[in-house]
This record gives structure tokens, C-alpha cells and sequence, in this order.
């Protein structure tokens, strides 16, 4: 049987890759075959992240990196390029989740929040991007949330967050149409609420996680594994005539 989203011989950037879904996307990549670019702020957890997916049988190459830091994200992608000699898929995963509202916000809280959550998107994909053109293939992934489309009238606040997501869904669309005749798809994923590093504070919150399964069709969070058939599909060859659109694992949350 045909395996139609086998990865073997592809090179798959994940940024925020040293916890959380990062790793469970590098997981899902590697199980395909694909050979894995981690970038993330802390070499020691970079490192450990490498032990544990080359234990699975993964070729695992690491870049400590500050994704909102140009200079360091041209020299990231370059060692990638040095190291694996191409790079065929992107996963624009870093981020954080400051949930101030804009009434309180510091202007640093909202900078930082553009700058990790936007810029360092552009970033990646800027720099990615040129050498798939050069290849004429690649495929760009950038992590949306439910909160690209929809707010939240509850506490914690959302709209710094979901500004920013915003903003990744309209770059994934226009990204889309500018590299279309490149051979390059731009999609989004749009997660609900899973457990991570980022959500586990507000998830603690009994309240707060009360409203999430309530409000959730399915009534839960999202569990591990969830994402990863979505991820490979839009990484595979097979879903090239599918580019600019946001895909919501989210149980029926923005169905609502």
C-alpha cells in the first residue's frame, strides 16, 4: 500500500521546539521519515529534545535561536543548510500566550507578543522561503489558533494573543498567493486548547477549564496526538493544491 505522506529524505524546521506541541510535531514529522531541524531560545532543552527523538531512530540536527532576532534566524537557517543541505518544510510553531488586558497592558508585554508571534514568523518564512524557492518546492505551516477568528469573553483576556493570531492568518493567506507560482503552500492550523507549556496556568484555572469543555462541542481539550495527522498532511507532497487556508482542530469550538 502506498504510503501518501511518507517524508523520507525531507528537512522539516520546527521553531519552539525544546516542549510542548513543537516536540509532538517533531515527533509526528520524524515518524515519517522526515529529518529534523529544532529551533528553540535553550540549548540545554534542545539537547535533550535531540536524546529523545534520535533514541526513536530520528535524524535530529538542533539551532539555538531568538526567532524575533533577525540576524539570528539567517544564521540559523544557513547551519541548516550547511548541515542537510536543504530545507522542504517549515513549522512556524514559537509563540507565547500573555493574556493582559489591552486596558493594563505594559508596551513591552505587547511588543514582545508581536515581535515572538509575528515577526518571528515572518522571519523564518522569509528566510525559508528563498531557498524553496530556489528548489521550487516547499511547504510552509504556521500554528493559528482557534483565536485567529474567534475572541474570548472570559478571563484570562485574549486580544494581544488573538491580535497576533490574527495576523498569522492573514500573512498564511497572503503568503499563500505571493509564493503560489513557486511551488511553495502557506497553511495554518488553528488549535483549541491542548496542554502545553503555554496553556497549562490557564488550564490549572478550574473555572476557566470548566468553560473550555463546556464551550467545546466535543467537551474537552484537545489530547496529544491530535494535531499530528493534520501537520503531516499539509507537510506531504499530496496536499499540494491546498495553500492559504486555516485547518481548526478544535472539537467544534469555532463551529459555534
Amino acid at each position: 500500500m502506498k504510503n501518501y505522506f511518507d517524508l523520507k529524505g525531507q528537512v522539516a524546521v520546527i521553531t519552539g521546539a525544546s516542549g510542548g506541541l513543537g516536540v509532538q510535531l517533531a515527533n509526528a514529522l520524524g515518524n515519517q521519515g522526515a529529518k529534523l531541524a529544532l529551533i528553540a531560545r535553550n540549548k540545554e532543552k534542545l539537547q535533550e529534545r535531540k536524546d529523545e527523538l534520535e533514541e526513536k531512530g530520528y535524524e535530529v540536527y538542533y539551532v539555538s535561536a531568538e526567532v524575533n532576532d533577525s540576524v539570528q534566524v539567517k544564521n540559523a537557517v544557513q547551519k541548516i543548510m550547511d548541515h542537510y543541505g536543504r530545507i522542504d518544510i517549515l513549522i512556524n510553531n514559537a509563540g507565547i500566550g500573555l493574556g493582559d488586558p489591552i486596558l493594563e497592558i505594559e508596551d513591552e508585554t505587547w511588543q514582545k507578543m508581536l515581535e515572538v508571534n509575528i515577526t518571528g514568523a515572518m522571519y523564518f518564512s522569509r528566510e525559508c522561503g528563498k531557498i524553496m524557492k530556489e528548489q521550487g518546492y516547499g511547504r510552509v505551516i504556521n500554528m493559528g489558533s482557534i483565536h485567529s477568528r474567534v475572541g474570548l469573553n472570559q478571563s484570562p483576556r485574549m486580544t494581544p494573543y488573538a491580535t497576533t493570531k490574527g495576523a498569522i492568518l492573514m500573512m498564511t493567506k497572503s503568503l499563500a498567493t505571493e509564493w503560489a507560482g513557486y511551488g511553495i503552500t502557506v497553511n495554518a492550523i488553528g488549535p483549541s486548547y491542548f496542554e502545553s507549556k503555554m496553556t497549562h496556568k490557564a488550564l490549572e484555572n478550574q473555572d476557566f477549564r470548566h468553560m473550555v469543555e463546556n464551550y467545546c462541542p466535543m467537551g474537552r481539550i484537545g489530547k496529544k496526538g491530535e494535531l499530528d495527522t493534520t501537520v503531516i498532511y499539509l507537510a506531504s507532497k499530496y496536499s499540494s493544491f491546498v495553500t492559504g487556508q486555516l485547518i481548526n482542530v478544535d472539537g467544534g469550538w469555532t463551529a459555534v
